[in-house]
C-alpha cells in the first residue's frame, strides 16, 4: 500500500462504470424533495442525468426556500439511472433512480473535505438509496483508516522502517478483504435493483470474482424488459467470460506502425503477452522497461509481445515506442478507449495484460513485475 490510495478512495463511490443505451424502457416520473440546512433562499439545485460518456445532461432545476426546503421531478426512461443533485455547486448527492419513487434529501449544504468531514446527506424513499448509504458507510470508515495509514506510511518510508511498513500494508489488505466480503454478503438481499449493479462494477474484480458477476449477469437477463444499464453490463460480463483464463484468445488484426496487418494468430507457437497500454498511460509507461527487460530475457526462449495501443494520436504512439524502447509486435486502431480490441478482451483499464500459451489460450492476466518474470521462469527457464 502506497500513497497514491489516498486519491480516489471516494471517488468510486461516484462513478457509474456501466455503459448507457439510447434505447427507452417504460418511463416513470420521480420526485426529489427536500431540505438544506446551511442553504440560503434562492441558491439553485440543479438535477442531472449521468451520460455514458462521464458527463451530465441537466434535468430539473429549482431555488431553496427560505427554509432550505426544494422540489423536483423528472422522469426515468431506463428503469434505472444515476442521477446527481448539486446543491449550489457546494454539495452533489447521488440519487440511484429506478423510476416512481418519491425521494427525501436531508443534507446539510457543505462541501465535504479531504478527511470526510461535511457534506452529509441522507437520502431516504428507496431500497437503492438505503443500500447505497451502507456502501457509503463502509467506505467512509475504510477511507479514514487509509487516510490514517497513508500518514504512518510516509513516517515508516521516511525513517526506513521497514517492519512498520509490512505491518500497515497487511493492516490495509486485511481491511480491504473485510470490507469486500461485507460487500459480497449484501448482494443477494440487493437481488436485481441498480444498486446490486452498482455495487458489482465499481468493488468486484473480474479476475476474481467472475462467477458472483455471472451469476448475477444471469438474473438481470432474467428481468424483462432488462434495464439498459443492466444490458451493458451483461455484455460487458460475457465479453470478460470468454477472456478468462482457460480461454482461447480471441484473434485480432491491427496495423502496425508502418501499417502493415498484424494478427495475434500469427505469433502462434509462441507464449505471447497481449500488452494493453498507450503512450499517455503513467503506469504503462512506468512498467516498460520491465516488460523489455523481460523480453530481452526470454525472447530467444519463444516469448513474443504483442502490444495493442489506446492511443489515439499517432504521432505520440510512435513516439513512446521509440523512447521506450519496445522492440516487439505492436498494433493499434487510434481510437482510444473505442478500441474493439479492447473492448473484445473487457478492458476498461490499463495497463492490462494477457499471458497466451502456444496454442493460443489465456494462461494468466494482469502480471506485471516480479509476477510476470515469475510466471515466464516457470515456462521457459531461468536463463
Amino acid at each position: 500500500m502506497k500513497r497514491f490510495l489516498k486519491g480516489g478512495i471516494l471517488s468510486v463511490l461516484l462513478v457509474a462504470g456501466v455503459q448507457s443505451w439510447a434505447q427507452q424502457l417504460d418511463p416513470k416520473d420521480f420526485t426529489v424533495t427536500g431540505k438544506v440546512k446551511n442553504g440560503a433562499k434562492g441558491e439553485k439545485v440543479i438535477l442531472s442525468k449521468s451520460t455514458a460518456a462521464g458527463s451530465s445532461v441537466k434535468l430539473d432545476s429549482t431555488q431553496l426556500g427560505a427554509d432550505g426546503s426544494f422540489s423536483l421531478k423528472s422522469t426515468e426512461r431506463d428503469r434505472g439511472s444515476f442521477f446527481t443533485l448539486n446543491i449550489a455547486d457546494r454539495q452533489k448527492v447521488v440519487l440511484l433512480v429506478e423510476g416512481g419513487e418519491n425521494l427525501n434529501v436531508q443534507a446539510d449544504g457543505t462541501t465535504r473535505d479531504a478527511k470526510g468531514n461535511g457534506g452529509k446527506a441522507e437520502v431516504t424513499g428507496s431500497k437503492n438509496m438505503e443500500y447505497y448509504a451502507q456502501l457509503d458507510k463502509l467506505m467512509q470508515a475504510f477511507a479514514a483508516k487509509v487516510t490514517t495509514w497513508n500518514e504512518e506510511y510516509a513516517a515508516a518510508e521516511e525513517k526506513k522502517d521497514t517492519k512498520k511498513i509490512a505491518e500497515i500494508q497487511q493492516n490495509f489488505t486485511k481491511a480491504d478483504q473485510e470490507r469486500l466480503t461485507a460487500i459480497k454478503g449484501m448482494l443477494p438481499e440487493m437481488g436485481t435493483s441498480l444498486v446490486a449493479l452498482f455495487a458489482a462494477n465499481n468493488f468486484l474484480n473480474p479476475d476474481t470474482d467472475l462467477e458472483t458477476l455471472k451469476k448475477l449477469a444471469d438474473e438481470y437477463e432474467k428481468v424483462q424488459p432488462t434495464p439498459t444499464l443492466a444490458k451493458g453490463f451483461i455484455g460487458q460480463i460475457k465479453r470478460i467470460a470468454g477472456v478468462s483464463v482457460g480461454q482461447e484468445a480471441p484473434d485480432f488484426t491491427l496495423n502496425s506502425p508502418e501499417g502493415k496487418p498484424v494478427s495475434l494468430s500469427s505469433l502462434r507457437g509462441k507464449y505471447v503477452l497481449i500488452d494493453f497500454w498507450a503512450s499517455w498511460c503513467g503506469p504503462c509507461r512506468m512498467e516498460n522497461p520491465n516488460v523489455v527487460r523481460m523480453y530481452d530475457k526470454f525472447k530467444e526462449k519463444g516469448f513474443d509481445i504483442y502490444g495493442v495501443s489506446l492511443d489515439d494520436n499517432e504521432k505520440s504512439w510512435k513516439a513512446a515506442i521509440t523512447k521506450d524502447n519496445l522492440k516487439w509486435q505492436h498494433g493499434s486502431e487510434l481510437k482510444k478507449w473505442n478500441s474493439g480490441v479492447a473492448q473484445t478482451y473487457g478492458v476498461n483499464a490499463i495497463p492490462a495484460t494477457f499471458l497466451i500459451d502456444k496454442d493460443g489460450k489465456i494462461i494468466a492476466k494482469n502480471l506485471r513485475g516480479p509476477a510476470l518474470e515469475s510466471k515466464l521462469t516457470e515456462l521457459l527457464g531461468a536463463q
